[in-house]
């Protein structure tokens, strides 16, 4: 206990003792009070603000992006809005943290000589600690926001390529029918000139739509270009539409090529025609009258009839066989039927003078300029009448006005001719890196990664290359003259036609080692001896690009012999084409799977693979237990097998700077042997249900579509139905001695 104030400086030094107390510490009770509550109130502040920051950062993650224009501006409209308020928010903090901390040094500012006191310096260094927690909080905002506010304008972009993509392939796509319904070729040089000229006018109109198409597959390049996250969806529509736009130059290349030659026909068969009647009227009109009434005059001018109608064939078409596939012909010949049905009664009237009947006829030769008229189209000679060059003309109406001719002999061709380029290409990367490879003189250039590895970059190709060169290209020569055959080559190969599964499971491995290698001096010499103009990787393309244009082929020929005898076939090899497709693609995202501790080769025939929401429900004991996130779904990825199905979640991971692969982590897997399946879920017409074990656990699948749902259900019915037939060959007596996924069918 002290006794005075004296006592106390003993232990005290004055300059920590308030004058009240005989020292020298400027103190003020309520300037304390006074800055405590502001620190109180800005401190609060602080945290209030970091509050609504994380909750928007929190919506913004959760946003799912709009389909549609519209909807992704409102939405970035909004989401900028409320940033921006939030960013106001934020200035008006620090405004009130920099006003604190000024008020708070306010005595050193007025007076150089005056210094803080302790508990001034704390509230200093407390506002200075808020400010700077404030700044690490609007940068990390900052940050998160540059990256979502990107991420919106990218998906507005998309939307905008999409509805663009859409309206230009509709407008394409009507350009194309029209040009396909544009099949006349004219009859008289006057018809064709006429069609050159809606032809030309059809061309104009594309052009337009075609520049547009370009420009909107460049603007896609330059999406893809600028790491725009949804690659995997603008690359195929830009690859669609330049496929777009060399169809429709190609076939109206070709158009004017079929319409060219038409004329160029037509204008040899007038001149032909002209020349030929021209003669045979003269040499009618020369034949005097006096002379023909004998018998022996008579049998003189039949001779040189004959021997005038003998010069035609001269002026035949060739075979039609050998006349270019794509030209239909569909003539009209007045003027031969005339000078034709003049030949014919004076023959007949020649006939019965030399016949030396009692009764002669006096024919009557027609003058050179009064050549009979045919009073209706209805006196036509009937079919099988007539000289030969009129039989050779009617023959080629008949033979090149069949559809089912016309369209075929063009798409076999395009198959035939594709086909013979595909070998050509595969042989030329054979022959020209494959065992280059193994070439002494260029060993020193092969790169040390790329040393045995060759197995690896080219996988099976030389496989596919003696299957397609050997077997498959000869087949499909012979389908020349006999179109119907064509669809049992896909049928009779379809074993075969597997290769590219082997091939296709090996590109990523292939593109891996490439994009490691590509650019060795190895490579660039084997491309500068083949005189490709692309590099080694394009063409490695070209397997998987072939197996998939096969199919477009084969869809093309269905629209041309609908309900035409052949069409069960060519479905039947469109289907295989197709399932040869589905497996060789749900093959690429099998051997994607990480994280199985199985073989997947045990497993059966991969029959679906898909992305869907999952959500789960489990049973402990008595009580049913749902997932935390109940009402949000997992993303999962799931492979249906015949044994099994598993469910993976995809992930995506960029290598080595280039487009994002994906891969399958698994998760869990049910037997399908103790499985039993909903169709139908309360509430959402996409969803179906998958259950285990007497529903001790139930997962609700919701897929993207009805459509896709229902070919998921089918699949899955399939093999529950395929398991009850097996059970029920090996269990007759007691069902329930059944599994429960026999039970649950």
């Amino acid at each position: 206990m002290l006794n005075s104030v004296s006592d106390l400086h003993g232990y005290i030094d004055k300059c920590q003792l308030t004058r009240e107390l005989g020292g020298t510490l400027e103190y003020g009770h309520s300037q304390w009070i006074h800055h405590r509550t502001a620190i109180e109130n800005f401190a609060m502040t602080v945290k209030t603000t970091a509050q609504m920051l994380q909750t928007f950062g929190t919506d913004l993650a959760e946003t799912e992006l709009p389909n549609d224009v519209q909807c992704t501006e409102e939405l970035l409209s909004a989401h900028t809005d409320h940033h921006s308020k939030l960013k106001d928010e934020l200035k008006l903090a620090v405004k009130q943290g920099a006003t604190l901390l000024t008020c708070i040094r306010e005595p050193v500012t007025r007076s150089a000589n005056s210094k803080l006191s302790p508990d001034e310096l704390e509230n200093v260094a407390t506002v200075e600690r808020l400010l700077a927690q404030l700044d690490e909080t609007e940068k990390a905002f900052d940050q998160f926001w540059t990256k979502h506010h990107l991420k919106l304008e990218q998906c507005l972009q998309l939307r905008h390529f999409e509805h663009d993509f859409r309206e230009v392939k509709l407008t394409l796509d009507n350009l194309m029918e029209a040009q396909a319904g544009f099949s006349d070729v004219g009859d008289s040089v006057t018809r064709v000139e006429h069609l050159l000229r809606e032809q030309k006018q059809l061309e104009e109109k594309g052009q337009v739509c075609i520049q547009y198409t370009q420009t909107l597959a460049l603007h896609g390049e330059q999406l893809i270009q600028n790491n725009h996250y949804a690659v995997d969806s603008i690359r195929p529509k830009c690859v669609e539409l330049r496929r777009i736009c060399d169809d429709f130059t190609n076939e109206t290349k070709k158009k004017y090529d079929i319409l060219g030659k038409s004329l160029e026909l037509h204008k040899q068969l007038d001149k032909v025609s002209d020349q030929w009647c021209e003669a045979g009227i003269y040499l009618l009109a020369s034949q005097a009258v006096d002379k023909c009434q004998s018998q022996e005059g008579a049998e003189t001018a039949l001779v040189e009839i004959e021997k005038f109608l003998a010069t035609a064939k001269e002026h035949q078409l060739s075979n039609p066989k050998d006349t270019h596939n794509h030209l239909l012909f569909a003539f009209s010949f007045p003027k031969l039927e005339d000078v034709q049905e003049m030949f014919d009664k004076r023959q007949v009237s020649l006939k019965k003078l030399a016949a030396k009947q009692t009764r002669p006829v006096q024919p009557v030769a027609p003058h050179p300029e009064s050549s009979p008229k045919r009073a209706s189209p209805k006196t036509t000679r009937p079919a099988g009448v007539g000289g030969p060059l009129i039989s050779a003309f009617r023959y080629s109406i008949q033979y090149y006005s069949t559809p089912y001719f016309f369209s075929f002999s063009h798409i076999i061709n395009e198959l035939i001719e594709t086909e013979r380029v595909y070998v050509e290409e595969l042989q030329s990367i054979i022959e020209g890196y494959a065992s280059e490879m193994d070439n002494p003189s260029l060993l020193h250039l092969i790169p040390s990664m790329l040393q045995n590895k060759k197995d690896i970059l080219f996988g099976n190709l030389p496989e596919i290359y003696e299957f397609h060169n050997r077997i498959f290209l000869k087949e499909l020569e012979n389908c020349i003259e006999n179109p119907e055959l064509l669809a049992r080559c896909f049928l009779k190969r379809k074993e075969d036609l597997q290769i590219y599964e082997k091939y296709c499971q090996n590109k990523p491995r292939s593109e891996a080692l490439w994009r490691q290698c590509g650019d060795s001096i190895f490579f660039q010499e084997c491309q500068r001896k083949l005189d490709h103009k692309l590099s080694l990787d394009a063409y490695l393309l070209k397997p998987v690009q072939r197996i998939t244009k096969y199919q477009l082929l084969l869809k093309e020929m269905l629209k041309c012999s609908k309900n035409s005898e052949g069409t069960a076939e060519l479905e039947e090899a469109l289907a295989t084409v197709l399932d040869i497709i589905k497996s060789v693609n749900d093959s690429m995202h099998q051997i994607a799977i990480t994280g199985y501790e199985g073989d997947v080769s045990e497993l059966g025939k991969l029959l679906m693979q898909g992305s869907f929401n999952v959500w789960t429900d489990h049973k402990k004991g008595h009580n049913k237990v749902k997932d935390l996130a109940r009402f949000k779904p997992m993303q999962r990825h799931l492979f249906l097998y015949t044994k099994m199905l598993l469910f993976c979640k995809k992930r995506e991971e960029n290598t080595d700077g280039h487009e994002k692969t994906a891969s399958y982590s698994f998760k869990n897997s049910l037997k399908m042997s103790t499985v039993g399946i909903t169709e139908n879920v309360k509430g959402d017409n996409k969803k179906f249900e998958i259950w285990y074990n007497g529903r001790e656990e139930v997962y609700i699948i919701q897929a993207s579509s009805v459509e896709l749902k229902n070919t998921w259900i089918s699949e899955i019915r399939k093999v529950l139905t395929g398991q009850l037939e097996a059970c029920r060959g090996k269990t007759r007596c007691d069902p329930m001695m059944l599994p429960s996924s026999c039970r649950s069918v």
